[in-house]
């Protein structure tokens, strides 16, 4: 079984959110989402719209993912993919080479043009 894993806020999830996380499910058998928790995104100076456990809850409800788990701090996706065995790690091409030194397959994928939460929340004057 050829394991996938994805990080991410997933606040106000939107078309592009669906697209990598099916394109994610693609590369493999089995996709995980490490989903970041409220306290690590007040560590990475981010504020979402929706609680953890909201997002967890919309997560739950796509088809393309097998396992949610919290994401609390930027040196778990090294010991999740040793501890997981997970064969592929997907982001969005904008960290680009930012997860290259990690001890699995590292893909980045093209982002769908025109859509992010921040475009979202900058037109609905959100945060």
């Amino acid at each position: 079984m050829k394991k996938v894993i994805t990080y991410g806020t997933f606040d106000l999830l939107h078309y592009g959110h669906i697209l990598l996380l099916q394109r994610a499910k693609e590369l493999g058998d089995h996709l995980t989402v490490g989903l970041s928790t409220d306290s690590f995104n007040t560590l990475k100076g981010k504020q979402s719209y929706m609680s953890f456990s909201e997002r967890k809850d919309i997560l739950e409800s796509i088809k393309f993912i097998d396992k949610i788990i919290p994401e609390e701090n930027w040196s778990q996706k090294a010991k999740d993919i040793k501890e997981r065995k997970i064969d592929i790690f997907v982001m969005g091409d904008d960290w680009s080479g930012k997860f290259d030194q990690l001890e699995c397959e590292v893909i980045y994928l093209p982002r769908t043009p025109k859509i992010s939460t921040s475009s979202i929340k900058e037109v609905i004057k959100v945060l």
